[in-house]
């Protein structure tokens, strides 16, 4: 992890718009995750005065025993051809080789005591640890205070405590033991990781998709759509529906189970009524309301069990702070129940800099963030044999920017960034295409002729570039016209060194030099210029929202309805997913982590060549400043699969 910023803590409550969270009251009231309509939060006091001094809990994770000997482990059972390939650990196996140790948990939790604070371990690498406010300042050589977000919206008034500035590891449990302090902070870590068509265009929907449409319109695809583009109906016709399989959802926001059975229903799909198992984790978010990101996750449940429908579905669900992103990914992955596992949250993955939720080893020196225990987790479901996604993100070549309210060029600069966790080098991170197709939009505001049509003549890049035409036509510059960096997420990580499965690979990129992050007229942050860090995303799939999605959803303003015009990379990591399961039964066993055996086809030649190629060069559009080529782009990624083909491939390997 890069040096960190300390002195930010007054300059971004000045930009209060980013923060919302309220642990307290997360298991019955949903909260907002972060928009640029969330008023500025005020600091009201002292945590201890304002709300009391009750125990709070938050989460403390150990680091993993033999590190580097998991890192190459993971490596083993992900490639072909190692001796080690598919040879997975159970949880007890991987508890046993790589988890602290008894003694070691001890330890940390008899340096915790002398400061009145209870552990209890929660799952292999992590421990549960209680204690008043006051205990916890003490221990963490920190202030808390509590800050108050107005209401705003059908948003109520809540409050959330947050460290005054960044927290010390007490010295008897310090010197590289701890991956993370998870909680002394309880303000919202993720943000959903969809999007609608903007909102200054209006479509004339009445031209449909070339190649593979069921006659569907643009913006109005289902799963029975994209399994027909995709070539997945081989699969069904030899009676693989993911039966047998289990996949996960990894989410901050709960959602209407019977919204998901009435889009199943509706496309006739064969489904289980017993399919779907919700788990709270933290507690959970909350009831469904559309400021907590409902409409995330119903979008996970219904592509991911559409394009399985034979398969298990367990939610994770968890109120949206930093605490629950270390807890969700760590009860999901020790559960091991979940064969493979999605999540469609996420943030840049410098943006906790500039909190003060990292902290700070006084004996090593190191700063510790969540990024640690999450990375160290997800070796674990490699290992394990757990699949995992994550959504690339939908700002184009500048994640940052929708981060921060599309603060570009208004109040912020636009530096090239790249999302978290689809940053980390184990898990695999699903970019996002437009469709091939004569998209109509209205001139005038009876949308009558005449229209523009727009052609796009190949399946390409997201980016809304291609839009540009059309908004100065109207009068709009790309800002305030609304397409403005909206794209598929993709990359340079500045904290992830470059994987050795996309090493020597032909498009691979090193950071770019001259990228500053500025608010407000104020230097914040300049990016490490030719870092050879890991490339973003790894495969993309349709996630235009002008070429996008219908979906089924109980709105907390609206009630229920079928809305269309949806997309974002929030739908391929599920998609994915559910992609995943058909190929678990197909082949009868856990697949783990794809991605060195997917760029071991790029490095082989074989992806995109021969009678059955499994996967399909994007070689059109751009992201808003990586541009597609025939072959890897941070773009696009390796392009799209071709479902059938890539399971054959699947099935063919030792």
């Amino acid at each position: 992890m890069k040096t960190r910023t300390i002195r930010l803590l007054a300059l971004i409550l000045a930009f209060g718009a980013l923060w919302s969270a309220s642990a307290q009251t997360a298991s019955q009231v949903a909260v907002p995750y972060p928009t640029v309509k969330t008023p500025k939060a005020i600091d009201i006091g002292p945590m201890s005065a304002v709300e009391g001094n009750a125990p709070i809990s938050i989460t403390v994770a150990l680091h993993l025993r033999n590190v580097d000997d998991a890192e190459n482990l993971l490596k083993a059972v992900s490639t072909p051809g190692s001796a080690q390939y598919h040879h997975f650990l159970t949880s007890e196996q991987f508890t046993a080789r790589f988890a602290p140790t008894n003694a070691d948990v001890a330890k940390v939790a008899a340096g915790l005591a002398k400061y009145g604070l209870t552990a209890e371990r929660t799952t292999a690498t992590t421990l549960k640890v209680t204690g008043t406010p006051a205990n916890l300042e003490r221990a963490f050589a920190v202030s808390l205070h509590t800050y108050q977000v107005a209401a705003h919206g059908n948003s109520r008034s809540y409050t959330y405590h947050a460290p005054l500035g960044r927290a010390t590891i007490p010295t008897e449990i310090a010197g590289g033991s701890i991956s993370a302090v998870a909680g002394l902070d309880s303000r919202p870590a993720m943000y959903p990781h969809n999007r609608k068509s903007p909102q200054s265009l209006t479509r004339k929907p009445s031209k449909t998709f070339a190649n593979g449409s069921n006659g569907n319109t643009s913006g109005e695809w289902t799963v029975t759509d994209f399994a027909n583009y995709y070539d997945i109906q081989p699969l069904y016709s030899a009676g693989i529906s993911g039966a047998n399989r289990v996949l996960g959802i990894m989410t901050f926001a709960a959602f209407t189970k019977s919204d998901a059975f009435a889009y199943w229903n509706a496309l006739g799909l064969a489904v289980k009524q017993s399919r779907l198992r919700v788990v709270n984790v933290d507690g959970g978010p909350g009831k469904p309301s559309d400021d907590s990101g409902s409409d995330e996750t119903t979008i996970d449940v219904e592509q991911s069990g559409g394009l399985a429908p034979g398969a298990n579905i367990i939610v994770y669900q968890a109120p949206n702070t930093n605490q629950a992103s270390v807890d969700i990914f760590a009860a999901a992955i020790e559960a091991n129940v979940a064969d493979s596992l999605s999540i469609s949250w996420g943030f840049w993955e410098w943006y906790q800099n500039l909190e003060n939720s990292p902290v700070i080893d006084p004996i090593t020196g190191k700063t510790i963030g969540i990024t640690d225990a999450t990375h160290e987790l997800l070796v674990r479901a490699g290992i394990q044999g757990q699949s995992v996604f994550t959504a690339a993100g939908d700002s184009g070549a500048y994640d940052a920017n929708r981060d921060f309210g599309n603060c570009y060029p208004a109040s912020c600069s636009a530096p090239l960034t790249v999302d978290y966790p689809a940053s980390d080098t184990a898990i695999t991170a699903a970019g996002g295409t437009t469709l091939p197709g004569i998209q109509s939009y209205c001139l005038n505001a009876a949308c009558t002729p005449p229209y523009f049509n727009v052609n796009v003549v190949n399946e390409r890049a997201w980016s809304w570039d291609y839009l540009d035409r059309l908004c100065t036509k109207l009068g709009y510059d790309p800002v305030s016209c609304g397409i403005f960096s909206a794209g598929g997420g993709g990359g340079v990580s500045i904290l992830f060194d470059e994987p050795d499965y996309q090493f020597a690979l032909r498009g691979i990129q090193r950071s770019q030099a001259g990228q500053s992050w500025s608010l407000n007229g104020q230097l914040v942050y300049t990016l490490p210029a030719h870092f050879p860090g890991r490339n973003v995303p790894d495969l993309s799939f349709n996630a235009d929202p002008d070429t996008g999605y219908q979906i089924y959803y109980t709105s907390s303003s609206s009630g229920f309805g079928i809305q269309s015009f949806w997309g974002g990379t929030s739908f391929v990591a599920p998609q994915l997913n559910g992609v995943t399961a058909l190929l678990g039964q197909y082949t009868k066993e856990r697949l783990g982590l794809l991605n060195p055996l997917v760029y071991s086809l790029a490095l082989t030649n074989q992806a995109y060549t021969g009678a059955n190629p499994p996967l399909h060069v994007i070689k059109y559009g751009d992201n808003w400043f990586y541009y597609a080529r025939n072959g890897y782009s941070p773009a696009v990624g390796l392009g799209t699969l071709n479902v059938a083909n890539f399971a054959n491939v699947f099935k063919s390997l030792p």
